[in-house]
């Protein structure tokens, strides 16, 4: 659903409209924040002339050249990022800051940005620019990541205490966190790239330089426990390749047995199915009882001895 919502300041609070037609009826430097959620081009066309600026469509907010994520003009400030859901699904979102107001293009609905309205509604004065609410989304999305980042590492653990054997349901277990893991790391550093441009730019306004420099250190943190959740799955992955090599060598041991206490009634059978016509035993009258005697026996003897030696 096309939605358009307008944060602006009036008699020291931030309110809210959602009529693009609100636009041309109030001053620019009343606005805050202008939220356009899965808006048609109609919509983008109208903001577009009356802000002066360009709004990407899809393709281009989804480019992964750091040019393409990162723009900076004389008077302009262009962040394309992603949002990763629950379902590690990733949503583009595009950010343009023009004249300190925050111009955000997204075509779902994401927890950050309900959280961050709410943070606004509750402490007004905390966000006097777009920049302030920009930084703030960055911030509500960076815990968002951490939380997720948590999940991730509960789900290592849970898989790494019910590994007990070689289960092909095990390695695509590990297989989807290695994936999902990859994502989060991949998502985390194109924010850790935006922050560092954001913290050289001129634009920036010099009180949000401190908070900056904190969500970069955060990012930094959430990459080394990423590192780490790395570092666990490999040594899970090579946890069920120890079990596999187990459960082959308990498959070779097993047929290397069989064949030994095989090989002597083999070998008896062997010698007197030989079509020789002098044969001392042929027509012996125990011959047959001797023969299967001597295959039971030295059957017998071979799992005797392998019992003394544990190898059963």
């Amino acid at each position: 659903m096309s939605e358009i919502r307008l944060f602006y300041h009036k008699d020291e609070t931030i309110r809210l409209s959602r009529s693009i037609d609100f636009l041309k009826e109030t001053p620019t430097d009343h606005f805050l924040w202008i939220d356009l959620n899965d808006a048609d081009e109609e919509m983008e066309s109208r903001l577009e002339d009356y802000l002066k600026i360009y709004i990407q469509d899809e393709e281009e907010i989804i480019e992964i050249e750091t040019s393409s994520r990162y723009i900076e003009t004389a008077d302009t400030l262009v962040v394309n990022t992603n949002f990763l859901v629950s379902s590690f699904e990733k949503n583009p979102v595009s950010f343009i800051l023009k004249n300190n107001i925050l111009i955000s293009v997204r075509s779902e609905e994401l927890g950050s940005f309900t959280d961050t309205t709410k943070k606004i509604f509750a402490n007004p004065k905390n966000y006097p620019t777009g920049y302030h609410v920009f930084v703030g989304i960055l911030e509500t999305r960076i815990d968002f990541d951490a939380d997720m980042i948590e999940n991730i590492t509960q789900e290592i653990t849970n898989l790494s205490n019910s590994i007990q054997e070689a289960d092909e349901d095990i390695l695509l277990q590990i297989k989807n966190l290695q994936e999902k893991t990859m994502m989060l790391r991949e998502n985390i550093i194109d924010k850790q790239r935006s922050l560092s441009n954001m913290l050289k730019s001129s634009l920036i306004p010099v009180e949000l330089h401190d908070k900056l420099t904190i969500l970069i250190k955060d990012i930094n943190s959430l990459v080394e426990h990423i590192r780490f959740s790395f570092d666990r799955l490999d040594y899970l992955q090579d946890t069920f390749l120890g079990f596999v090599n187990i459960e082959q060598n308990k498959i070779i041991k097993i047929f290397t047995i069989i064949s030994v206490i095989f090989m002597p009634p083999t070998l008896i059978a062997s010698i007197y199915g030989m079509n020789f016509d002098l044969m001392p035993e042929l027509h012996w009258e125990y011959g047959y009882i001797l023969a299967i005697g001597l295959m039971i026996v030295s059957s017998s003897s071979i799992v005797i001895y392998f019992k003394k030696k544990k190898w059963l």
